[in-house]
């Protein structure tokens, strides 16, 4: 299972790379590989204001539907746009091309709460 150690890691198995006050948000190796193949990932939160623990989506998998939680609070400025057409990218590079949404965070410091890529690994 890949878990890079420059990204950040909630609970819930998303990632956060953050770059300033952006964040780039997907799900975790771990998180695609539990869901199986994703058939379609709907986010139509872009423009809006979320807390952290938010649902910004849905992301549709072969057998199940999952929410996707924001792991920071902030503004979502960008979805993924290759996802509407290539959803499969979640799961074949859920770190790079699959990446879902960017947040730019009202509070950078929630990012620091986060956990690193061992204390996620303890987690699984």
């Amino acid at each position: 299972m890949n878990i890079p150690a420059n990204l950040k890691y909630s609970n819930d198995h998303e990632w956060v790379k953050v770059e300033g006050n952006i964040a780039t948000v997907g799900i975790t190796d771990f998180a695609q590989g539990q869901l199986g193949d994703i058939v379609f990932v709907d986010i139509q939160t872009e423009g809006e204001t979320l807390a952290s623990g938010e649902v910004f989506g849905a992301i549709e998998a072969v057998k199940t539907v999952a929410d996707a939680l924001m792991p920071v609070s902030g503004k979502i400025v960008e979805v993924n746009p290759n996802l509407e057409n290539a959803p499969e990218s979640v799961n074949t590079d859920p770190y790079g091309d699959g990446w879902m949404i960017r947040i730019e965070m009202s509070d950078p410091s929630e990012a620091e709460a986060l956990l690193d890529a061992e204390a996620y690994k303890a987690i699984l």
